[in-house]
């Protein structure tokens, strides 16, 4: 197939387009680079040497003899979206182009109208064009399920049945999303059911849960090709940050309870899914949703299991609990749906204490590229700043 990777550049796009690539298809990553000027911006860097994208592309087709095609630009500006879509003529475009982070979008307001902007205004423009251009292609688009909260009954995917007043419908289910970042996915899963109504375009919105890892079979070949490794307050994820602090010497910090519960998935289950999704797209005019997660913890879980491995490799971490700097629930009910790709062949990688010393391994061989100023909170959630 020809697959459009946009946001190849990133911690999920990268894996992603080797995959794909490694397993035949044809593919163009898209990319205007943010994700590593935000890096400056934010005075930290991925504990993991990230060679550039000419580098990582050069070096893949010397080890494998695969061409990866190359767009650099901003999805946000209408005019790239569609001469990209225009030239490629993708068969499935793949949607991570967006800024990630809840963090950043809570940062102040011209943060939070960046993340709006940004992914709300790049899906559209994705919409548009393949409305036009290719209406046969399938977009896979990367949501989260933060888009649902964390409600008192189970989640579903995508979709709830209700009875109200003696009549049934079957409708999106409920959003509570938790920052100005999963509030922009919220928009996007709108408009994108709604262009697949009206338009009759085909999409699949992939829910997907906390990423963890940092190496697939591909990304693992040669140091060129390394994904990245966030572990800061802003993009690292709680794991992430766990194993960075634990190899440094520094206090395991948890905010609040730990009781916030959540999926997560191992990065080689999210190339393995994209894939699982193109092979089998939706018909034309269809939006469905996959539960992206293969497990659920909780943050204290994680905590627990980083302080286990890092006593296996003769660390003495300490955990502390930190005021949450977020507005959300320490402990609640937490059970969703994940049926889907599983149905679809998914053999999920379940997080274990040998990927977490894997994890550590990696942070104490990088230790020199630790910022440690960048563990503590720098964000409030409870105080809008103008910014």
């Amino acid at each position: 197939m020809r697959i459009l990777v946009a946001g190849g550049d990133g911690f999920c796009g990268w894996p992603t387009a080797l995959y794909l690539s490694a397993q035949g298809h044809e593919v163009l990553v898209a990319d205007d680079f943010s994700r590593r000027r935000w890096d400056a911006e934010l005075g930290t860097e991925s504990l993991t040497r990230i060679s550039d994208l000419d580098a990582r592309i050069s070096r893949w087709r010397e080890l494998t003899g695969r061409e990866i095609q190359t767009a650099v630009g901003d999805l946000a500006e209408g005019r790239f979206a569609y001469e990209v879509v225009d030239g490629f003529k993708p068969e499935a475009l793949v949607h991570f182009a967006e800024q990630r982070s809840a963090p950043y979008s809570m940062i102040d307001r011209s943060h939070a109208v960046f993340t709006q902007v940004n992914n709300v205004v790049g899906t559209l423009n994705l919409l548009f064009a393949i409305g036009e251009i290719s209406p046969d292609c399938h977009l896979i688009k990367l949501g989260t399920m933060g888009e649902y909260g964390t409600p008192n009954i189970d989640i579903e995917e995508g979709y709830i049945t209700i009875e109200h007043k003696g009549r049934t419908d079957t409708l999106p289910y409920p959003k509570q999303p938790g920052s100005f970042y999963h509030l922009s996915k919220v928009h996007d899963s709108h408009n994108i059911m709604f262009a697949c109504r009206t338009w009759g375009l085909k999409a699949t919105d992939l829910n997907q849960g906390v990423v963890y890892n940092v190496e697939t079979t591909e990304t693992a070949l040669d140091p060129i090709l390394a994904n990245r490794y966030d572990y800061d307050g802003i993009f690292g994820t709680a794991l992430n940050r766990f194993c960075a602090q634990a190899a440094n010497g520094d206090a395991i910090t948890v905010y609040g309870q730990g009781g916030q519960t959540r999926g997560f998935i191992d990065i080689r289950d999210t190339v393995r899914c994209i894939e699982l999704a193109a092979h089998n797209p939706p018909e034309s005019g269809e939006f469905r949703v996959f539960n992206q997660f293969t497990e659920q913890w909780s943050i204290l879980g994680l905590a627990r299991l980083v302080e286990k491995a890092a006593r296996s490799l003769e660390m003495e971490p300490e955990l502390v609990h930190l005021d949450n700097p977020r507005v959300e629930k320490e402990t609640h009910y937490y059970n969703a749906a994940n049926t889907r790709l599983m149905d679809l062949g998914l053999k999920p990688h379940l997080l274990d204490e040998e990927t977490v010393e894997r994890l550590l391994l990696t942070a104490m061989e990088n230790r020199d590229r630790i910022h440690t100023e960048t563990f503590l909170p720098q964000v409030n959630w409870r105080r809008p700043h103008y910014g």
